[in-house]
C-alpha cells in the first residue's frame, strides 16, 4: 500500500481526449471510456478496443511509469503470463502535471475473491509465473517497493493492530505476526519480484485460469516471501498446498510469507476501511483466511 493518498488532479475522459490530441494525435479520434475499477494507483480508460490510458493518481505513481516501461518489455518474453505492454509514454502537461501511459489492451478479468473457479490450477499458474518472475536475471533492476526486511515492518504492524482492535481478533494476529518475525531471514541473493500479487493485479481468462499480471508499480528486487502473498490473497485454502508445492516455498519462506500478507493486509484495512469498501473487503478476507 502506497502511503501518498490519490489526488485526483486531473480526471475524466474530456482530460484523456485533451491529453491525446496534443500528444498522441494518430489515437486522439478513438472512442475513450472510464474503466470501473478499485485500484488506488491509477485512473484508467479504455482506449478503442486495444488500448488502456492509465493516468497516475499519486506522484509515486508516476514515479513507476519509467521503471514499467523500461522493464516490462525485457521480462515479458520469460513470464508465462501477459504483462503491460507499453505503447507510449505522455509527458508532464498544463493540464496533467505527470507522465502517463498508453498500454496494450489486456483481455480477462479479476478473480472473485472467495470464489476461484479453479483453485488448483489457478495456484499453479501464479506459482509458474512467480518461479519464472524470481528465476530472471536482476543485473541492473531497481529495488523493490517492498525490499525491506519483515522485522522492519514491525512497529507499523503493531500499530495497526492497536488500532483495528474490535475489527480484528487482535490476539490470533498478534501471534502469526510473532511466529512470522521469528522464522530465520532471507539470506540469499535478491530476486525480481512483482510484490503485490493481489486480485485487482491479476487477469483470469473464462476457464479460470490466470491470463495476465499487471500493475507492476511495486517491480524490483526483494526477498521471494513478499510474492507468497498471493497464497492468502487469491488462493483459497484448499488449493493453498498446491501453490507452496508448486513454488518451493520452504517453512521459513512460508512463513515470512504469511507474515507479509497479514501485514500488507491490515494496513490496507487501516488505510482504505473509509474510504475504499471493495479493497477493504479484500483486507478482511485476506486476515481471516491468515487466520484461519
Amino acid at each position: 500500500m502506497r502511503s501518498d493518498r490519490p489526488d485526483h488532479m486531473g480526471s475524466g475522459v474530456s482530460l484523456v481526449n485533451s491529453l491525446l490530441a496534443a500528444q498522441f494525435p494518430q489515437w486522439a479520434q478513438l472512442p475513450v471510456k472510464a474503466i470501473d475499477s478499485a485500484g488506488t494507483s491509477n485512473d484508467m480508460y479504455r482506449l478503442g478496443d486495444d488500448m488502456v490510458v492509465r493516468l497516475p493518481r499519486t506522484d509515486g505513481s508516476a514515479n513507476d511509469v519509467a521503471k514499467e516501461h523500461r522493464w516490462l518489455p525485457r521480462l515479458a518474453p520469460v513470464l508465462p503470463a501477459a504483462v503491460p505492454e507499453p505503447l507510449g509514454q505522455g509527458s508532464p502537461a498544463e493540464v496533467f502535471p505527470r507522465v502517463w501511459s498508453v498500454y496494450r489492451w489486456l483481455e480477462g478479468a479479476n478473480p472473485a475473491v472467495g470464489r476461484i473457479a479453479q483453485p488448483g490450477p489457478l495456484a499453479r499458474d501464479l506459482a509458474e509465473f512467480a518461479v519464472a518472475l524470481h528465476r530472471i536475471d536482476p543485473a541492473g533492476a531497481p529495488t523493490s517497493y517492498r525490499s525491506e526486511p519483515l522485522a522492519a515492518r514491525d512497529a507499523v504492524t503493531r500499530g495497526a493492530l492497536a488500532d483495528l482492535a474490535g475489527i480484528v481478533d487482535t490476539g490470533p494476529a498478534l501471534a502469526v505476526w510473532e511466529a512470522a518475525l521469528a522464522a530465520p531471514v532471507w539470506d540469499g541473493p535478491q530476486v525480481w519480484i512483482h510484490a503485490d500479487l493481489q486480485p485487482g493485479n491479476l487477469l483470469i481468462d473464462n476457464r479460470g485460469r490466470l491470463s495476465a499480471v499487471i500493475d507492476f508499480g511495486c517491480l524490483g528486487l526483494g526477498e521471494p516471501a513478499v510474492d507468497m502473498i498471493a497464497a492468502w490473497y487469491v488462493i483459497p485454502a484448499e488449493a493453498r498446498d498446491v501453490f507452496r508445492g508448486a513454488v518451493g516455498a520452504d517453512d521459513a519462506t512460508w512463513a515470512r510469507g504469511r507474515g507479509w500478507a497479514l501485514s500488507v493486509a491490515l494496513l490496507e484495512l487501516q488505510h482504505y476501511r473509509e474510504t475504499n469498501p471493495r479493497m477493504a473487503d479484500i483486507a478482511r478476507h485476506v486476515i481471516a483466511e491468515v487466520l484461519s
